[in-house]
């Protein structure tokens, strides 16, 4: 048995970007609803923060959804 060390690089290097990226915008959607609860608080509107929240929520989800249909489809 042979192991591939580019491909597996290849993939650790993939997922890991993956990753810090999907807990980048699923902080970016915390820090939404975390600035909506302070506009609350001051009486201001934060319809934007919000939106951006859930946008942000909304393309974890897609990217979540996409890896399991990638390792589905390759099943």
């Amino acid at each position: 048995m042979k192991i591939d060390w580019a491909a597996l690089g290849s993939v650790f290097g993939v997922s890991l970007v993956v990753t810090v990226g999907l807990v980048a915008l699923f902080t970016l959607g915390v820090t939404g609803l975390s600035r909506r609860e302070k506009a609350a608080a001051q009486g201001n509107s934060a319809a934007l923060a919000v939106t951006g929240a859930y946008v942000a929520f909304a393309a974890c989800a897609a990217a979540v959804a996409y890896g399991i249909y990638l390792i589905v489809a390759k099943a």
